[in-house]
């Protein structure tokens, strides 16, 4: 079987970035009053700026299928080069068809191989993993893998109007939407990324080699923490199927939610601990080998419980070798990794041998991944 090697990274971040204090003035304000929460998630979450397709008149800039394009433009290759173009996201522009084929519709590329992966912050690993066999199995020689995001224009205020409206009584109390709605309006925002993947390294600059990639999911015991297009009801969740179109405007069904509670209590230990005890016994990996570690969290708050984490499942990893750029470029879910690694990779702060760990929870119904490159 072929090595695969990761021989170009490239991101796409839209607009402007936002500071903290602008976000309102793009999402704008869920019944004409500030959010209470804002500030005090934004505290926790330690993220300074983000970037978002829309602007604060509401223009919309970029699709995620624009956006994803437009970062597989900058790997600066040969499009007509692709065999294998494999494209992750939690919120494509349709409910179909699939997102990488609106991809490959804007790129006017070649016909290729072309595969969406569904999910949430795993989706965009899932499409790695996706392109990473296709060349290991000989099937192609050239991939294309993508992780992107647009979710601003699901976070602004004008999707929260008619359930404002409808609980106008309740909402004289708590002007702010429920927390596990308006708590993910300040932690999620856009951007793609893309790498470029082939069966030989760069002959004159650096590559990553791909080790592995093990993903793990623990649906069979726990109900669904992340969601939308549904509500949670004791525990279960019922689709938007079952919901009449007056429903899903009233209970902002297609909102982004989070059972807060449930995450904090489970997510570090699941996707941290339980997960790389289940990967170091299958790899044999040892934490001294892991020169770079990149950890993918949607908040500052989760860094030190990460940390912990690590250390009960003996594998310390000293935070002098962690990376992350959350704080300058936001949560931007599946995106996130690829963003981190092009900002790694481009840095020349990478030697030859150097070992790179990557880590990408996904809180849906606790997912987890771990990646394991090279730098050769």
């Amino acid at each position: 079987m072929n090595s695969v090697y990761i021989n170009k990274i490239a991101k796409f971040l839209p607009n402007e970035p936002i500071p903290n204090d602008d976000m309102e003035l793009v999402l704008g304000q869920i019944g004409g009053k500030p959010s209470r929460s804002r500030r005090i998630i934004l505290r926790s979450n330690g993220i300074k700026q983000r970037y978002y397709a829309i602007d604060k008149e509401q223009n919309i800039h970029y699709s995620n299928a624009e956006l994803t394009a437009n970062a597989i433009r900058n790997l600066d290759i040969d499009l007509d080069s692709i065999e294998t173009l494999s494209c992750g996201t939690t919120l494509p522009d349709q409910i179909m068809p699939n997102h990488a084929v609106m991809v490959h519709g804007e790129l006017q590329s070649k016909p290729c191989e072309v595969v969406a992966t569904s999910g949430i912050c795993l989706s965009g690993i899932t499409a790695l993993k996706y392109a990473y066999l296709s060349i290991k199995a000989e099937e192609s020689t050239t991939a294309v893998a993508t992780g992107s995001e647009v979710v601003s224009t699901m976070l602004h205020a004008k999707n929260f109007n008619a359930e404002s409206t409808f609980n106008e009584l309740e909402f004289k109390k708590h002007p702010e939407i429920a927390f596990e709605k308006d708590f993910l309006r300040w932690m999620l925002s856009d951007g793609a990324g893309a790498m470029l993947l082939q069966n030989k390294p760069n002959p004159d600059s650096l590559s990553l080699k791909i080790e592995w990639i093990e993903i793990f999911s623990f649906a069979n015991e726990f109900e669904t923490c992340m969601y939308a297009g549904c509500e949670k009801i004791e525990g279960e969740v019922k689709g938007y199927r079952e919901y009449s179109p007056e429903e899903w405007l009233r209970q902002s069904l297609f909102s982004i939610k989070q059972d807060v509670k449930l995450l904090n209590s489970n997510i570090v230990n699941i996707t941290v601990k339980r997960t790389l005890e289940k990967t170091v016994e299958k790899r044999k990996i040892s934490a001294d080998e892991i020169a770079w570690f990149l950890p993918h969290y949607s908040s500052k708050y989760f860094e030190q419980e990460v940390y912990e984490s690590l250390i009960e499942a003996n594998f310390e990893i000293p935070k002098e070798r962690w990376f992350t750029n959350l704080t300058t470029c936001g949560n931007t879910g599946s995106a996130s990794i690829y963003i981190m690694l092009e900002e790694l990779f481009n840095s020349k702060r990478l030697g030859k041998g150097q070992k790179i760990l990557c880590y990408i929870p996904e809180s849906g119904r606790f997912s987890s991944s771990f990646m394991l490159l090279k730098v050769v």
